[in-house]
């Protein structure tokens, strides 16, 4: 079965290069919260914190990505359940999780 991918960002040539990995993995890009296997977030938009925590509560793995100059963001990310990585690793760290 295909994993199910939440890829949520503002930049829309950002989303479009992941959604490329998600499909080039065998997965497929969901818009649905509930019904997703991982969730990619964008650190910059407002409560990602707050859902990053509602969605590792919910059993929802989260790969979390943001500016490496924006190191509090990041520890926020890590200390509410996510893997969070610098924009730079974001690809990379996503076709590793869709992988294994």
């Amino acid at each position: 079965m295909a994993k199910r991918v939440l890829v949520a960002t503002r930049d829309l040539l950002f989303r479009s290069k992941l959604g490329g990995v998600v499909a080039a993995a065998g997965g497929v890009v969901s818009r649905d919260e509930g019904a997703c296997d991982l969730a990619v977030l964008e650190l910059d938009g407002p409560g990602a914190t707050q859902r990053i925590g509602e969605l590792v509560r919910h059993g929802i793995p989260v790969l979390a990505y943001g500016s490496h100059v924006h190191v509090e963001l990041l520890r926020a990310a890590r200390d509410a359940g996510a893997m969070a990585v610098p924009n730079s690793q974001v690809e990379e760290r996503l076709r590793d999780l869709l992988n294994t």
